[in-house]
């Protein structure tokens, strides 16, 4: 009987550390209410940001929402050669934000935080904000403008700058449908908001 309830112990111990550890992964993508209710953690790491940066929760969202569907460890596909062999991704995209590797290592440095991981939600939100406020200050793209932003963060300030987006037609096309998103992000949100601060924050 001891034996029998060690192991029960064991065994429940070792489910409630496996859910723990689970990702989570919003399910309802559409909605940001939905998503920030699903994890209250991502609404106050979004929320910091914002005070941070000063770039609107909607707007870091629906980045993030095009670059990774909020899929912690996303990058991007791996070539193969003769669908057999695998290829060097063209890539070193990473994680929530996709960041690449000198960018996210400038951010690091920039926040004084070595440990910051790109598959940690929090760390990512604040790299958007950080980087879109970086934007606002050499590019004078506007912090509620999801498209111009949107253009900066994925051609990089220098590719901006060059207008390297007017050759590519298909990215604009992206950029409109973030704006759209952060557009509705924000409506979904002026309907949540006060109860998710509460929520937060507490009652007290």
């Amino acid at each position: 009987m001891l034996r029998m309830n060690v192991i029960r112990i064991i065994v429940v111990s070792a489910f409630m550390l496996l859910s723990g550890c689970a990702t989570y992964q919003p399910h309802n993508l559409g909605n940001i209410c939905d998503i920030f209710w699903g994890e209250t953690d991502w609404y106050e790491a979004t929320r910091d940001a914002q005070r941070q940066w000063g770039t609107p929760i909607y707007v870091m969202m629906a980045i993030m929402h095009q670059e990774s569907r909020f899929v912690d460890d996303a990058q991007p596909a791996r070539p193969w050669f003769l669908g057999l062999i695998p290829l060097p991704r063209d890539s070193s995209a990473y994680g929530y934000a996709q960041a690449q590797n000198p960018v996210w290592e400038e951010y690091r440095r920039d926040r004084g935080n070595s440990g910051a991981d790109r598959d940690n939600f929090e760390d990512a939100i604040d790299f958007i904000g950080w980087y879109t406020d970086g934007t606002q200050k050499r590019l004078k793209v506007s912090k509620w403008d999801a498209y111009g932003q949107y253009l900066a963060y994925h051609e990089g300030r220098g590719g901006y700058e060059r207008k390297t987006y007017q050759g590519k037609p298909w990215l604009k096309k992206v950029a409109k449908k973030v704006k759209r998103r952060a557009l509705r992000y924000n409506q979904q949100l002026k309907t949540c908001q006060t109860e998710l601060d509460d929520q937060v924050d507490g009652w007290f």
